[in-house]
Protein backbone atom coordinates (compact mmCIF):
# COMPACT_ATOMS: atom_id res chain seq x y z
CA UNK A 1 0.00 0.00 0.00
CA UNK A 2 1.93 2.65 -1.51
CA UNK A 3 1.74 6.30 1.00
CA UNK A 4 0.91 9.54 0.50
CA UNK A 5 3.05 12.15 -1.37
CA UNK A 6 3.79 14.73 0.89
CA UNK A 7 4.97 17.60 -0.92
CA UNK A 8 7.34 19.81 1.51
CA UNK A 9 6.00 23.99 1.41
CA UNK A 10 7.92 26.33 1.40
CA UNK A 11 8.07 28.42 5.17
CA UNK A 12 6.66 31.97 3.60
CA UNK A 13 4.01 29.79 0.83
CA UNK A 14 2.89 28.23 3.82
CA UNK A 15 2.54 31.24 6.32
CA UNK A 16 0.39 32.98 3.23
CA UNK A 17 -1.41 30.19 3.32
CA UNK A 18 -2.37 30.35 6.48
CA UNK A 19 -3.48 34.11 6.53
CA UNK A 20 -5.75 33.42 3.69
CA UNK A 21 -7.43 30.61 5.26
CA UNK A 22 -7.75 32.91 8.77
CA UNK A 23 -9.04 35.89 6.65
CA UNK A 24 -11.87 33.79 4.90
CA UNK A 25 -13.12 32.61 7.83
CA UNK A 26 -16.74 33.90 9.02
CA UNK A 27 -15.60 35.82 11.95
CA UNK A 28 -12.83 37.62 9.92
CA UNK A 29 -15.29 38.85 7.38
CA UNK A 30 -17.51 40.31 10.01
CA UNK A 31 -14.55 42.26 11.12
CA UNK A 32 -13.59 43.67 7.86
CA UNK A 33 -17.12 44.19 7.14
CA UNK A 34 -17.54 46.52 10.06
CA UNK A 35 -14.18 48.05 9.64
CA UNK A 36 -15.34 48.59 5.97
CA UNK A 37 -18.31 50.15 6.93
CA UNK A 38 -16.61 52.41 9.70
CA UNK A 39 -14.26 53.91 6.94
CA UNK A 40 -17.55 55.05 5.22
CA UNK A 41 -19.06 58.10 5.25
CA UNK A 42 -22.85 57.63 7.17
CA UNK A 43 -25.70 56.99 5.13
CA UNK A 44 -28.19 59.89 4.96
CA UNK A 45 -31.47 59.34 7.02
CA UNK A 46 -34.39 58.73 4.58
CA UNK A 47 -35.96 62.25 3.89
CA UNK A 48 -39.38 62.20 5.72
CA UNK A 49 -42.27 61.68 3.89
CA UNK A 50 -43.66 64.88 2.80
CA UNK A 51 -46.42 66.93 4.80
CA UNK A 52 -50.07 66.52 3.61
CA UNK A 53 -50.79 69.12 1.92
CA UNK A 54 -53.74 71.28 4.16
CA UNK A 55 -57.34 70.25 2.75
CA UNK A 56 -58.98 72.89 1.24
CA UNK A 57 -62.00 74.67 3.74
CA UNK A 58 -64.38 75.68 3.25
CA UNK A 59 -65.28 73.22 0.55
CA UNK A 60 -69.12 73.57 0.57
CA UNK A 61 -71.25 76.52 2.59
CA UNK A 62 -71.20 77.19 5.90
CA UNK A 63 -73.50 77.41 8.32
CA UNK A 64 -74.28 79.67 11.24
CA UNK A 65 -76.48 78.27 14.05
CA UNK A 66 -78.39 80.73 16.39
CA UNK A 67 -80.69 79.48 18.73
CA UNK A 68 -82.73 82.39 18.90
CA UNK A 69 -86.15 84.00 15.97
CA UNK A 70 -85.12 85.63 12.71
CA UNK A 71 -85.11 89.45 13.90
CA UNK A 72 -83.47 88.70 17.65
CA UNK A 73 -80.79 90.93 18.79
CA UNK A 74 -78.10 87.41 18.18
CA UNK A 75 -79.75 87.28 14.75
CA UNK A 76 -79.27 90.30 13.25
CA UNK A 77 -75.65 89.84 14.67
CA UNK A 78 -75.05 86.90 12.91
CA UNK A 79 -76.82 87.71 9.45
CA UNK A 80 -74.23 91.42 10.29
CA UNK A 81 -71.14 88.89 9.91
CA UNK A 82 -72.30 86.25 7.35
CA UNK A 83 -72.15 88.23 4.23
CA UNK A 84 -68.68 90.15 4.65
CA UNK A 85 -67.25 86.32 5.66
CA UNK A 86 -69.17 84.48 3.19
CA UNK A 87 -66.93 87.21 0.87
CA UNK A 88 -63.64 85.81 2.71
CA UNK A 89 -64.55 82.32 2.51
CA UNK A 90 -65.51 82.40 -1.17
CA UNK A 91 -68.89 80.09 -0.17
CA UNK A 92 -72.33 80.94 1.01
CA UNK A 93 -72.46 81.52 4.74
CA UNK A 94 -76.43 80.52 5.72
CA UNK A 95 -77.94 81.70 8.77
CA UNK A 96 -79.94 78.84 10.60
CA UNK A 97 -82.50 79.68 13.59
CA UNK A 98 -82.72 76.68 15.99
CA UNK A 99 -85.48 78.03 18.76
CA UNK A 100 -85.40 77.52 21.80
CA UNK A 101 -84.96 76.94 25.60
CA UNK A 102 -83.03 80.21 26.08
CA UNK A 103 -80.65 79.44 23.07
CA UNK A 104 -79.38 76.11 24.32
CA UNK A 105 -81.62 74.18 21.38
CA UNK A 106 -79.24 76.17 18.89
CA UNK A 107 -76.02 75.59 21.11
CA UNK A 108 -76.29 71.96 21.42
CA UNK A 109 -76.48 71.68 17.18
CA UNK A 110 -73.45 73.56 17.20
CA UNK A 111 -71.67 71.10 19.84
CA UNK A 112 -72.84 68.05 17.96
CA UNK A 113 -72.40 68.94 14.50
CA UNK A 114 -69.71 66.99 12.77
CA UNK A 115 -69.63 68.33 9.49
CA UNK A 116 -66.55 70.97 9.96
CA UNK A 117 -69.18 73.34 8.34
CA UNK A 118 -70.96 74.61 11.05
CA UNK A 119 -70.37 77.46 13.83
CA UNK A 120 -73.00 79.14 16.15
CA UNK A 121 -73.37 82.52 17.36
CA UNK A 122 -74.37 82.03 21.11
CA UNK A 123 -75.19 84.46 24.15
CA UNK A 124 -73.23 84.28 27.45
CA UNK A 125 -75.73 82.19 29.07
CA UNK A 126 -75.23 79.07 26.38
CA UNK A 127 -71.14 79.55 26.67
CA UNK A 128 -71.39 79.34 30.85
CA UNK A 129 -73.97 78.58 33.18
CA UNK A 130 -76.14 76.42 30.85
CA UNK A 131 -74.88 73.00 32.49
CA UNK A 132 -74.74 74.91 36.06
CA UNK A 133 -78.64 76.19 35.78
CA UNK A 134 -79.94 72.96 34.35
CA UNK A 135 -78.16 69.16 34.67
CA UNK A 136 -80.28 68.46 32.24
CA UNK A 137 -78.81 70.13 29.38
CA UNK A 138 -77.67 67.94 26.87
CA UNK A 139 -74.29 69.76 25.90
CA UNK A 140 -71.37 70.97 28.14
CA UNK A 141 -70.37 74.25 27.25
CA UNK A 142 -66.71 73.89 28.40
CA UNK A 143 -66.32 70.53 26.43
CA UNK A 144 -68.06 70.44 23.79
CA UNK A 145 -67.91 74.17 22.43
CA UNK A 146 -64.35 75.68 21.09
CA UNK A 147 -64.53 79.40 21.78
CA UNK A 148 -63.97 81.64 18.49
CA UNK A 149 -64.39 85.26 18.74
CA UNK A 150 -65.71 87.40 21.58
CA UNK A 151 -67.96 89.81 19.22
CA UNK A 152 -69.85 92.76 21.34
CA UNK A 153 -70.33 93.40 24.83
CA UNK A 154 -73.42 95.53 26.25
CA UNK A 155 -73.70 96.88 30.46
CA UNK A 156 -78.10 96.29 31.32
CA UNK A 157 -79.50 99.63 32.15
CA UNK A 158 -81.11 99.56 35.72
CA UNK A 159 -84.37 101.22 34.80
CA UNK A 160 -87.40 101.90 37.26
CA UNK A 161 -91.03 104.24 36.30
CA UNK A 162 -90.92 107.62 36.24
CA UNK A 163 -93.24 107.70 39.17
CA UNK A 164 -93.68 105.54 41.88
CA UNK A 165 -95.00 105.53 45.20
CA UNK A 166 -91.96 105.97 47.85
CA UNK A 167 -89.54 107.89 45.44
CA UNK A 168 -88.93 110.91 44.96
CA UNK A 169 -89.51 112.73 41.17
CA UNK A 170 -85.92 114.19 41.27
CA UNK A 171 -84.46 111.09 42.85
CA UNK A 172 -80.91 110.67 42.04
CA UNK A 173 -79.55 106.94 42.14
CA UNK A 174 -78.84 107.23 45.92
CA UNK A 175 -81.66 108.19 46.82
CA UNK A 176 -83.30 105.72 44.34
CA UNK A 177 -81.41 102.64 46.25
CA UNK A 178 -82.59 104.21 49.43
CA UNK A 179 -86.02 103.89 48.27
CA UNK A 180 -85.95 100.36 47.49
CA UNK A 181 -83.70 99.35 50.65
CA UNK A 182 -87.54 100.74 52.60
CA UNK A 183 -90.03 98.94 50.20
CA UNK A 184 -87.87 95.91 50.87
CA UNK A 185 -89.99 92.54 49.65
CA UNK A 186 -92.49 94.78 48.76
CA UNK A 187 -90.31 95.88 45.61
CA UNK A 188 -90.40 93.52 42.83
CA UNK A 189 -88.42 93.39 39.71
CA UNK A 190 -88.80 91.51 36.13
CA UNK A 191 -86.56 89.63 33.76
CA UNK A 192 -86.64 87.64 30.47
CA UNK A 193 -86.71 84.45 32.68
CA UNK A 194 -85.23 82.36 35.26
CA UNK A 195 -81.29 82.32 35.03
CA UNK A 196 -81.41 84.88 32.37
CA UNK A 197 -78.51 87.32 32.95
CA UNK A 198 -80.75 90.08 34.21
CA UNK A 199 -82.34 87.79 36.62
CA UNK A 200 -78.57 86.76 37.70
CA UNK A 201 -77.12 90.13 37.33
CA UNK A 202 -80.33 91.56 39.92
CA UNK A 203 -79.95 88.84 42.54
CA UNK A 204 -75.99 89.62 42.30
CA UNK A 205 -77.19 93.30 42.97
CA UNK A 206 -79.28 92.91 45.73
CA UNK A 207 -76.32 91.69 47.48
CA UNK A 208 -73.96 93.93 46.77
CA UNK A 209 -76.47 96.81 47.77
CA UNK A 210 -78.57 95.72 50.44
CA UNK A 211 -82.25 95.75 48.70
CA UNK A 212 -84.71 93.18 48.55
CA UNK A 213 -87.21 93.23 45.97
CA UNK A 214 -89.22 90.05 44.49
CA UNK A 215 -88.59 88.36 41.22
CA UNK A 216 -90.79 88.25 38.40
CA UNK A 217 -90.26 86.29 34.98
CA UNK A 218 -91.57 86.98 31.76
CA UNK A 219 -91.71 85.91 28.57
CA UNK A 220 -89.29 88.90 27.69
CA UNK A 221 -87.78 92.22 28.02
CA UNK A 222 -90.61 93.88 25.73
CA UNK A 223 -93.12 92.21 28.42
CA UNK A 224 -90.99 93.97 31.30
CA UNK A 225 -90.53 97.02 29.73
CA UNK A 226 -94.76 97.10 29.79
CA UNK A 227 -95.19 95.65 32.98
CA UNK A 228 -92.88 98.81 33.90
CA UNK A 229 -94.77 101.11 32.36
CA UNK A 230 -98.51 99.56 33.70
CA UNK A 231 -96.84 99.84 37.67
CA UNK A 232 -96.56 95.98 37.95
CA UNK A 233 -93.18 96.32 38.29
CA UNK A 234 -90.69 98.76 40.35
CA UNK A 235 -86.98 97.56 38.58
CA UNK A 236 -85.34 96.09 36.21
CA UNK A 237 -82.47 95.69 34.29
CA UNK A 238 -83.19 96.13 30.35
CA UNK A 239 -80.79 95.97 27.39
CA UNK A 240 -79.39 99.56 26.46
CA UNK A 241 -81.62 99.98 23.08
CA UNK A 242 -84.92 99.21 24.61
CA UNK A 243 -84.28 101.35 27.69
CA UNK A 244 -82.98 104.32 25.49
CA UNK A 245 -85.96 104.32 23.76
CA UNK A 246 -88.82 104.67 26.66
CA UNK A 247 -86.44 107.20 28.70
CA UNK A 248 -86.04 109.31 25.56
CA UNK A 249 -90.29 108.94 25.27
CA UNK A 250 -90.64 109.80 28.90
CA UNK A 251 -92.36 106.74 30.12
CA UNK A 252 -89.18 105.46 32.13
CA UNK A 253 -85.79 106.45 34.09
CA UNK A 254 -82.54 105.42 33.79
CA UNK A 255 -81.03 104.40 37.66
CA UNK A 256 -77.43 103.24 36.22
CA UNK A 257 -75.26 100.83 34.15
CA UNK A 258 -74.60 97.82 35.32
CA UNK A 259 -71.22 97.83 33.55
CA UNK A 260 -67.74 99.18 35.95
CA UNK A 261 -67.79 102.45 34.43
CA UNK A 262 -69.86 104.31 31.94
CA UNK A 263 -71.01 102.94 28.58
CA UNK A 264 -70.18 104.54 25.00
CA UNK A 265 -73.43 102.97 24.13
CA UNK A 266 -75.25 105.13 27.18
CA UNK A 267 -73.18 107.74 27.76
CA UNK A 268 -75.21 109.81 29.31
CA UNK A 269 -76.48 107.17 31.91
CA UNK A 270 -74.18 107.11 35.41
CA UNK A 271 -72.60 103.78 36.32
CA UNK A 272 -73.87 101.79 39.42
CA UNK A 273 -70.19 102.58 41.11
CA UNK A 274 -71.25 106.31 40.93
CA UNK A 275 -74.36 105.22 43.10
CA UNK A 276 -72.22 104.02 45.68
CA UNK A 277 -72.39 100.36 44.59
CA UNK A 278 -69.00 98.95 44.59
CA UNK A 279 -67.42 95.23 43.34
CA UNK A 280 -70.42 95.24 40.75
CA UNK A 281 -69.84 94.71 37.15
CA UNK A 282 -71.92 92.95 34.93
CA UNK A 283 -72.53 92.52 30.95
CA UNK A 284 -74.25 90.65 28.50
CA UNK A 285 -72.51 89.28 25.30
CA UNK A 286 -72.22 87.48 22.18
CA UNK A 287 -70.27 85.13 20.64
CA UNK A 288 -69.14 82.76 18.12
CA UNK A 289 -68.30 78.97 19.19
CA UNK A 290 -67.33 75.70 16.79
CA UNK A 291 -68.50 72.19 17.55
CA UNK A 292 -64.83 71.10 19.55
CA UNK A 293 -64.28 68.47 17.30
CA UNK A 294 -63.56 70.86 14.40
CA UNK A 295 -60.56 70.74 13.36
CA UNK A 296 -57.65 73.10 15.17
CA UNK A 297 -56.53 75.02 11.70
CA UNK A 298 -60.52 75.40 10.46
CA UNK A 299 -61.19 76.79 13.93
CA UNK A 300 -57.63 79.58 13.81
CA UNK A 301 -58.78 80.17 10.10
CA UNK A 302 -62.54 81.18 11.04
CA UNK A 303 -61.80 82.40 14.49
CA UNK A 304 -59.19 84.70 12.50
CA UNK A 305 -61.52 85.81 9.70
CA UNK A 306 -64.40 86.82 12.35
CA UNK A 307 -62.53 88.91 14.70
CA UNK A 308 -61.47 90.65 11.67
CA UNK A 309 -64.54 91.26 10.33
CA UNK A 310 -66.09 92.14 13.48
CA UNK A 311 -63.71 95.19 14.03
CA UNK A 312 -63.48 96.51 10.49
CA UNK A 313 -65.48 100.20 10.69
CA UNK A 314 -68.60 99.30 8.40
CA UNK A 315 -69.64 95.96 10.37
CA UNK A 316 -68.43 98.15 14.06
CA UNK A 317 -70.84 100.34 12.88
CA UNK A 318 -73.29 98.21 12.23
CA UNK A 319 -73.07 96.34 15.53
CA UNK A 320 -72.89 99.72 17.48
CA UNK A 321 -76.02 100.58 16.04
CA UNK A 322 -77.67 97.23 17.74
CA UNK A 323 -76.74 98.05 20.77
CA UNK A 324 -72.89 96.05 20.90
CA UNK A 325 -70.04 97.67 22.12
CA UNK A 326 -67.43 95.47 19.36
CA UNK A 327 -64.57 93.43 20.68
CA UNK A 328 -63.66 91.12 18.16
CA UNK A 329 -61.07 89.08 20.06
CA UNK A 330 -59.13 85.80 20.02
CA UNK A 331 -60.32 82.58 20.83
CA UNK A 332 -58.40 82.83 24.16
CA UNK A 333 -60.04 86.39 24.62
CA UNK A 334 -63.26 84.55 24.76
CA UNK A 335 -61.81 81.71 26.59
CA UNK A 336 -61.07 83.93 29.64
CA UNK A 337 -63.74 85.69 29.46
CA UNK A 338 -65.79 82.62 29.37
CA UNK A 339 -64.26 81.57 32.43
CA UNK A 340 -64.64 84.48 34.07
CA UNK A 341 -68.41 84.83 33.94
CA UNK A 342 -68.65 81.20 34.94
CA UNK A 343 -67.02 81.43 38.10
CA UNK A 344 -68.95 85.47 38.79
CA UNK A 345 -72.53 83.86 38.00
CA UNK A 346 -71.54 80.27 39.14
CA UNK A 347 -71.37 81.90 42.60
CA UNK A 348 -74.95 83.89 42.11
CA UNK A 349 -76.36 80.33 40.91
CA UNK A 350 -74.93 78.83 43.86
CA UNK A 351 -75.23 81.63 46.20
CA UNK A 352 -78.79 82.08 45.68
CA UNK A 353 -79.83 78.34 44.97
CA UNK A 354 -81.39 79.38 41.24
CA UNK A 355 -82.59 76.25 38.84
CA UNK A 356 -83.61 76.90 35.49
CA UNK A 357 -87.17 76.11 35.21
Amino acid sequence: MSRPVVVPVPRRAALALAIAALTSSPWALAQQAQQSSAQKPAAKPAAPAAAAAPVAWPTKPVRIIVGFPAGSSPDLTARTIAEPLSKALGQPVIVENKVGAGGNIGADAVAKARDDHTIGLMINGNMTIAKMLNPAVPYDPIKDLAPLSLIGTSPLVLTAPVSQPGVPATADAREFFVAARNGGDKWSYGTPGVGTVGHIGTELLKSRSNINPVHVPYPGYPQVATAMLGGQLQMALLPPALAQAQVKAGKLRAIGVTSSGRSPLVPDVPSLAEAGITNYNLEIWNAFAAPATMPKPIQAKVAALISEIARSPDVRSKLFQQGWQVVGTSPEGLANRIKADTNLLGGVIAMRGIKAE
